[in-house]
């Protein structure tokens, strides 16, 4: 499902004008290094798992929900990476206007779960593993960006001085 239901329902209240939603955004890896990314739709462009936060949903809850949603892949979210603003205003093709405060998870396959990618509905037209040094194009600016928040999270875990990064004045930081 493109747009939530709920969102469609504010829609009808307010328009286009500009909504602040809550969004998640999966960094789901294999043991094997290997990331998984979905090509949009919509632009083409390949990501992470993404989606939008629904009333009452926890954030790790929605991300694990969208991973099997789009790509029929089980996951566990083990660690918080980052939650950041995106100061962008996004205005969609039908003129909707929207900004976002995303969270980053890292994610596994959850055990005994489904690891074999399919595409699960409309958003993407492809689905697969990725290594880091071979990843699709176009990627989205935004997936290149996470995916080095999720690489210095990853340094300062293996380090044992892992924390989530927030972003002060749009600088991320590693508290």
């Amino acid at each position: 499902m493109p747009t939530p239901d709920f969102i469609l329902e504010l829609r009808e209240r307010i328009g286009h004008m500009p909504l602040w939603l809550i969004g998640v955004t999966g960094y789901v890896r294999r043991d094997d290094g290997l990331v998984l990314l979905e090509q949009r739709t919509d632009n083409g462009k390949w990501t992470l798992v993404t989606g939008i936060n629904e009333p009452g949903e926890e954030p790790a809850d929605t991300v694990a929900r969208e991973a099997k949603e789009e790509t029929g892949v089980d996951v566990i979210v083990t660690d918080l990476v980052s939650v950041k603003s995106d100061r962008r205003m996004i205005t969609y093709a039908n003129g909707d206007q929207a900004q976002y405060m995303d969270h980053l998870f890292l994610c596994e396959v959850a055990p005994g779960g489904n690891g074999e990618p399919v595409v699960g509905d409309d958003e993407s037209m492809r689905v697969g593993w990725f290594a880091l040094d071979d990843l699709p194009e176009p990627l989205s600016d935004s997936t290149r960006e996470r995916i080095a928040y999720v690489q210095r999270y990853l340094r300062h875990r293996a380090e044992g001085s892992a924390r989530a990064q927030f972003a002060f004045d749009g600088v991320i930081e590693h508290l």
